[in-house]
C-alpha cells in the first residue's frame, strides 16, 4: 500500500507542469496584449476604458501592455487616432519607460544610459499625469526610470514622485517596488536602505494588503545582488541562513499574517495578486516553513512567476519539487 502511495504521488508530481503564463490567468489582458503585437489598438482601449479605477489591476495590466508595445509602433498609432484619450498617453509613457530599459540592457551592464533619452521619457510621464490627473501609473512609470539616473534623482524629487503616488494610491505595490529598488544596493542605495524603506511601508498597510510582501521581495534582492557578486564561483558563505535564520522567519510570519489573514476568507486570488503571492511562497518554502508554503503553494495553483523563481535555480524545477514536498494536490 505505501509503494502505491508513493507511486501515485510521484505520477502526480510528474504530471504537474506550472504555468508562466505572464499574465496570470487574466484572459481579457492577453487578448489586449495580441492585438497590439498585430497592430490593433481598439482591444488596448477598451480594455483600459473597462478597468476603469481598479488601481491595481489597472496597474498590472499598463505595466504588461507596456511591454507588448515596447517592440512595435501600436501605441503611437493609438496616440494619433485618439490624442485626448488619456489612456493612450499613460500606456505610451509606460511604453517608453520599458523602450529606456531595454536600451540600458542592450548596452550592457555598467553602461550609461542617453540622459536625453532618459529625459524623454519622464517627459511622456508628466504628460500623462496631466492628461489623467486621477490615475497613479504615470508616477509608478516615473518611479521606475528614476533609478537609469546616473547617481540617481534628488532625493527631492524622488518623494515628491512618491507622495503623488500615494495621493492617489496610497497602497500601490508596483510603485512601492520601484521605490524599494531605487534604494537597493544594486542601483542608488544600500541593503539597509531598501529594508527599512520596507519595513517602514510593509508597517503602514492594511490588513488584507500584499504591500507586506516588499520585506520578502527585498530579501530575494539581498540574494540575487550578492549572487551576482560572486560571479558563480560558488555559494556565497553564510547564505544557506539566508532564508531561515530567526528575522527572515519572524518576518515571513508577519507579512501572512496582514496580507493573507487579512483577506475575506475564500477570496481568489486575481491576476495582479500572483506576482507578489510567489514571492511569499518563495520565502515560506526556502525557510523551510511547511504548513505555510502548502497553504500558498495551493492559493496559487499552477499559476507560476519567474522572479523570484529564476534567481535560486531553475524555476519550473523548483516550482514542482516545493510543491511535491509540501504535499500540494
Amino acid at each position: 500500500m505505501r509503494v502505491r502511495r508513493r507511486s501515485a504521488r510521484s505520477a502526480r508530481a510528474a504530471r504537474f507542469t506550472p504555468d508562466f503564463d505572464p499574465d496570470f490567468g487574466d484572459r481579457a489582458l492577453t487578448e489586449a496584449r495580441h492585438d497590439i503585437v498585430i497592430g490593433r489598438w481598439q482591444g488596448v482601449r477598451d480594455l483600459l476604458a473597462a478597468t476603469g479605477d481598479h488601481w491595481a489591476r489597472r496597474t498590472h495590466r499598463l505595466r504588461l501592455l507596456s511591454h507588448a508595445a515596447a517592440g512595435s509602433s501600436t501605441v503611437e498609432t493609438w496616440r494619433a487616432a485618439e490624442p485626448g484619450n488619456p489612456d493612450a498617453a499613460v500606456l505610451r509613457a509606460a511604453t517608453e519607460v520599458v523602450r529606456v530599459f531595454d536600451a540600458a540592457i542592450a548596452a550592457g551592464r555598467g553602461a550609461v544610459v542617453d540622459r536625453a533619452r532618459i529625459d524623454s521619457a519622464v517627459d511622456a510621464c508628466r504628460c500623462a499625469a496631466e492628461a489623467a490627473p486621477a490615475d497613479p501609473m504615470p508616477w509608478v512609470s516615473l518611479l521606475s526610470v528614476a533609478r537609469l539616473y546616473a547617481g540617481g534623482v534628488p532625493r527631492r524629487d524622488l518623494r515628491r514622485w512618491f507622495d503623488e503616488l500615494r495621493r492617489r494610491d496610497p497602497y500601490n505595490t508596483e510603485g512601492h517596488i520601484q521605490v524599494l529598488r531605487y534604494w537597493s544596493a544594486r542601483w542608488h542605495g544600500t541593503h539597509g536602505s531598501m529594508y527599512d524603506f520596507a519595513r517602514d511601508a510593509a508597517g503602514v498597510a492594511p490588513p488584507g494588503s500584499p504591500l507586506p510582501v516588499l520585506v520578502q521581495v527585498a530579501r530575494v534582492e539581498e540574494y540575487r545582488y550578492i549572487a551576482d557578486g560572486a560571479h558563480g564561483r560558488g555559494p556565497v558563505r553564510g547564505f544557506d541562513q539566508h532564508w531561515k535564520h530567526e528575522l527572515a522567519v519572524t518576518e515571513l510570519r508577519r507579512t501572512h499574517a496582514r496580507w493573507i489573514g487579512g483577506r475575506e476568507p475564500g477570496l481568489p486570488v486575481a491576476p495582479e495578486e500572483v506576482a507578489e503571492l510567489n514571492f511569499l511562497a518563495h520565502a515560506a518554502c526556502y525557510a523551510g516553513q511547511r504548513e505555510l508554503a502548502r497553504e500558498l503553494l495551493g492559493m496559487l495553483g499552477a499559476r507560476a512567476a519567474w522572479v523570484p523563481w529564476a534567481y535560486t535555480g531553475d524555476p519550473e524545477e523548483q516550482f514542482g519539487r516545493f510543491r511535491q514536498a509540501m504535499g500540494v494536490e
